[in-house]
């Protein structure tokens, strides 16, 4: 039932609006399905390792200190709440997204961002801080890693389709926006299963 949870939580968090996302809907958009997956694989690998890392260093911490779950939890349930508030009241139209250069939409690019992205390691901090999945810390970490990157290649392929579909359709501001009120809800819903879970 963990691994349930932690699945449905990881969803709406690797899933919500950020700097990543922004970039594979732009490549989308601009480069198509083709371009797009350059981008698209490099960030993937980039947020492979920084979910490695987060992991590692997590698993260790926990097994040093197993107090410090609860302050965990209560951490990431408070960065869950602000950003389901930061994504519901995001700017929508035209300039919401933002315009990137399709000459950084590349491999290398996805990599670096991938791997440098403030918004993912705080990602990462949280679901493997507030799930426990199995009471080995390594072995924990280790399949939290796994469900976290299959989550990212089907999650993050999603939005680059998208970004493909918006290419040919815009949203409008009220689509936009409902889109936004939707993110932000099921990453609250996150926020509720990582105090149940």
């Amino acid at each position: 039932m963990s691994a349930l949870f932690f699945l449905l939580a990881a969803t709406a968090l690797l899933g919500s609006p950020g700097p990543g996302i922004a970039a594979l809907i732009v490549a989308g958009r601009t480069l198509g399905m083709a371009g797009g997956l350059r981008l698209y694989a490099g960030m993937q690998l980039g947020l492979a390792l920084a979910a490695g890392l987060s992991a590692a260093g997590l698993a260790s911490l926990l097994a040093a200190a197993p107090g410090l779950h609860l302050v965990l939890t209560v951490v990431s349930v408070g960065y869950l709440v602000w950003l389901a508030w930061t994504v519901a009241s995001a700017p929508v139209g035209d300039g919401a997204i933002g315009e990137g250069s399709s000459a950084r939409l590349t491999f290398a690019g996805g990599f670096v961002l991938g791997a440098a992205n403030p918004k993912a390691y705080l990602a990462f901090v949280s679901l493997f801080g507030s799930f426990a999945i199995l009471p080995q810390p390594r072995t924990d970490g280790l399949i939290k890693w796994g469900l976290c990157v299959l989550v990212m290649v089907v999650v993050d392929l999603a939005w680059l389709a998208l970004g493909v579909l918006l290419g040919r359709v815009r949203l409008g501001a009220k689509g936009e926006r409902a889109m936004n009120l939707a993110m932000g809800g099921a990453i609250l819903a996150a926020a509720g299963l990582a105090l149940v879970g």
